[in-house]
């Protein structure tokens, strides 16, 4: 069997590779369909397709990073391997569309690979919106400091619908004595912000800040 397909009880199924290889295809399908729409990427061919490089290389990673978890919750989220930051890295780079594009394209990979359905607005609330609202750090990428303004918007912005999610749709996981919405304000930040602790940190290191500014460079010229 290949990398990316593998046999089990005779039938042929993906691999983790082989899922992560497909959702990565489908994801720039969907940033291509998006890209066409905007008249401004449209004039801009050849970056466009620079830009859908980088884009699939840091979905690819975040893909593969949001599976390394350092911690998982019993009921959903948990605290990852910096994969958040790869997709805020696409808006610091390529400002709000493109981060946007990339963040909702995410958020449906996330969808396809491990999906959770309880009513079909929590979907829509939790996958696309949700992982989406990490491409509003592309507000910040012409700020002195875009990233880290960028990365806190973006993450606070997951925080936020991952919150109406959790208030609205599991509200009878709350604890005993919790009502709904104290119990998701602090269930989905213990697990939010202390991913985002640890990226914050990484990212004011100056050798790893160096780096992206340097990658940053490479992607726009």
């Amino acid at each position: 069997m290949s990398f990316f397909i593998k046999e089990v009880d005779g039938d042929l199924m993906l691999t983790t590779a082989g899922y992560v290889f497909a959702a990565v295809i489908l994801a720039v399908l969907i940033l291509i369909a998006g890209l066409a729409l905007s008249k401004k990427h449209s004039e801009k061919k050849q970056m466009s397709a620079k830009q859908l490089a980088f884009c699939a290389v840091a979905l690819a990673l975040a893909m593969v990073t949001s599976m390394i978890k350092i911690f998982h919750f019993p009921f959903g989220g948990s605290i990852t391997l910096f994969s958040m930051l790869f997709i805020c890295l696409i808006g610091y780079f390529y400002g709000p569309f493109t981060g946007i594009m990339t963040a909702v394209a995410y958020g449906i990979l996330q969808f396809i690979i491990g999906p959770y359905i309880v009513f079909p607005i929590q979907v829509l609330v939790d996958y696309p919106l949700a992982f989406g609202a990490l491409g509003l750090s592309g507000f910040f990428w012409k700020s002195k400091n875009g990233l880290l303004k960028g990365y806190i918007v973006g993450v606070v912005g997951r925080y936020v619908f991952s919150v109406i999610s959790g208030w609205i749709f599991f509200g009878e996981y709350a604890w005993d004595g919790w009502a709904a919405l104290p119990y998701s304000l602090c269930y989905n930040g213990a697990y939010i912000f202390a991913e985002m602790i640890i990226t914050l940190i990484l990212i004011l290191i100056p050798p790893v800040k160096k780096a992206i500014n340097h990658v940053k460079k490479m992607a726009l010229s």
